[in-house]
């Protein structure tokens, strides 16, 4: 089972996630997602466990527990919905062309008529 851990401590290691975890059973892998480019922590993360029971039980156990003085955000991990793809599925295009007051090449903005 997957669990989603967030309000990570930017300290916090991925040997500190799998620490806290393996009180509950056996971890197969833990998880903190890093900043493509400063390589620092964005303050969550995932950990793998075999046993579904187990992963429950962490989950309890876990969710609220303060772990270098941030109360951690533990729970199932929910799949990412169909299409989200980050930040280019957010519009895109409207910034081409000048955009806000006039547009490009002078006038009030907004669309010729079609005829």
């Amino acid at each position: 089972m997957n669990i989603y851990v967030g309000n990570l401590p930017r300290e916090a290691t991925e040997a500190d996630l799998q620490q806290e975890f393996q009180a509950f059973g056996q971890v197969a892998s833990a998880t903190i997602i890093k900043d493509k480019y400063s390589g620092e922590s964005r303050g969550f993360g995932f950990v793998e466990m075999a046993s579904q029971a187990e992963a429950q039980s962490a989950i309890a156990g876990l969710n609220g527990k303060d772990l270098k003085g941030r109360a951690l955000s533990v729970n199932e991990a929910r799949p990412r919905p169909e299409g989200h793809g980050g930040r280019d599925s957010r519009g895109g295009g409207r910034r081409m062309g000048g955009g806000g007051s006039g547009g490009g090449g002078g006038g009030g903005g907004g669309r010729r008529p079609r005829y």
